[in-house]
């Protein structure tokens, strides 16, 4: 009677619980009153989320989904008519049964603070590049990418909101990019790691990209499946939108608390680098440019921070950047000081190292870039192609070791302060700046 007793109680067992998620889950745009959470499940079917109030376990919320089978079982949960400034909890199930976990996973929704008190001091960590080695498809001899969980077990013990992943996210490499169908392999290995996990997790994901996780080296809208890459992308990031109506891509805007990020799209449109300079030659493209103008006319951010995968205001370099395109973004420049956008600041990744630049501007404060690369991919520090010796270069910046970003915002509303720090995989502060909202604005020029 014992043994059967037991039997039947092993059978519960395995048939009320589930397999682990395959990746995930991962924290997407979480808003004042809702949450983007993406999911990977082991087996096509239903997942199903429940979530409930911390502290409210009895008021549970819970609905399903048939996941994308042919993008490798994965969905993106919305979740709406949650409560500001509250945490949350929630758990899976998979067809039905239950996934194994000790504490459900949680997160918090931001704050409404507008119109009732001074902004919150919040975090957000930045980082690009991160190459995870497969060596039966990498180029022969030492492996690219080194220090994954070092580095990403640092960026998880940060006391942070969000992480921006802007560009090369992952690494599409030549047997990934020569057949569409063979795109998905390289998103679905690299997803999966173990050592991403507590990142997902913990914070608020939002990201862009740059050629490598777009397609070939600096591939732009000659790629012939750039469809299929966006498709991708969209389905494996929860960011708060992607393109416009009339521009595809992954462009969209991040409001977290009273700072804005304008994450731009520097593939899916671009023409080639080695093209004539001229109307024809794009880089952002025009419509793209046309919603970031309209984006910063219409923003009250203290500090509007512009991100893209490449560089913006590099003129001293031989790699590829909106340098090279000067036909549109020279007048974007002047625009911002036709038009007084105070604030504006540049993020970019790509360069496989970290450095800020400054450029001066004649009756217009000076417009400052910070680069934050790499996270895990090869690093340089070679002194040849304009780095250690550009003139936009501000002293002591450039770091050429494996490292990530961190902006720090606090202060009163109309005080803001911002504070970049560059830390490497062991918590190690290579470099640190402060810089007031009030310098990035027309009153603090000299006539």
């Amino acid at each position: 009677m014992r043994t059967t007793l037991l039997i039947t109680l092993i059978f519960i067992s395995q048939i009320s619980t589930a397999k682990q998620l395959t990746a995930g889950p991962m924290l997407g745009h979480v808003a004042i009153r809702g949450a983007n959470i993406w999911a990977q499940s082991p087996e096509s079917g239903e997942l199903a989320i429940t979530y409930w109030q911390q502290g409210q376990p009895k008021q549970k919320s819970s609905f399903s989904a048939k996941v994308n089978e042919a993008l490798g079982n994965i969905h993106t949960f919305k979740l709406t008519n949650l409560e500001p400034g509250t945490t949350y909890k929630y758990s899976f199930e998979i067809n039905g049964k239950k996934i194994k976990r000790k504490e459900p996973f949680e997160f918090t929704t931001q704050v409404l603070w507008q119109w009732r008190f001074d902004p919150p001091d919040f975090s957000v960590m930045a980082g690009s590049c991160n190459f995870i080695n497969e060596a039966a498809y990498d180029r022969p001899g030492r492996p690219y990418g080194s220090g994954h969980e070092a580095m990403f077990s640092q960026i998880a013990s940060e006391d942070a909101d969000a992480m921006l992943w802007i560009g090369d996210n992952w690494y599409y490499r030549e047997v990934d990019f020569d057949a569409e169908q063979n795109l998905l392999h390289r998103i679905m290995r690299d997803r999966s790691q173990s050592f991403l996990q507590p990142i997902y997790q913990k914070f608020a994901n939002y990201a862009t990209w740059d050629d490598h996780d777009f397609g070939p080296n600096n591939s732009g809208a000659e790629f012939i499946y750039k469809e299929k890459a966006l498709e991708i992308f969209k389905n494996y990031w929860a960011n708060p939108s992607y393109g416009m109506p009339e521009q595809e891509g992954v462009f969209t805007r991040v409001s977290y608390n009273d700072i804005e990020f304008f994450m731009l799209d520097n593939r899916y449109n671009k023409s080639h680098e080695n093209a004539p300079d001229g109307p024809d030659k794009v880089y952002y493209g025009q419509a793209q440019l046309n919603w970031l103008k309209d984006s910063l006319l219409s923003s009250y951010a203290p500090f509007k921070i512009i991100v893209g995968g490449g560089q913006m205001l590099n003129d001293h370099h031989a790699y590829e950047g909106w340098d090279k395109y000067r036909h549109e973004r020279d007048p974007f420049i002047e625009w911002l000081d036709e038009a007084k956008i105070t604030g504006v600041m540049f993020l970019s990744g790509d360069k496989h190292h970290s450095e800020m630049l400054r450029a001066d501007r004649p009756g217009a404060y000076p417009l400052y870039e910070m680069t934050c690369s790499p996270l895990t991919a090869g690093t340089h520090s070679s002194k040849s192609g304009g780095d250690f010796d550009n003139p936009r270069l501000v002293k002591g910046s450039l770091v050429n070791k494996h490292n990530y970003c961190k902006f720090s915002f606090s202060g009163p509303r109309t005080d803001r302060s911002l504070r970049i720090e560059v830390i490497g995989s062991e918590g190690q502060q290579y470099w640190t700046k402060q810089i007031k909202s009030s310098v990035l604005s027309y009153s603090q020029v000299p006539e």
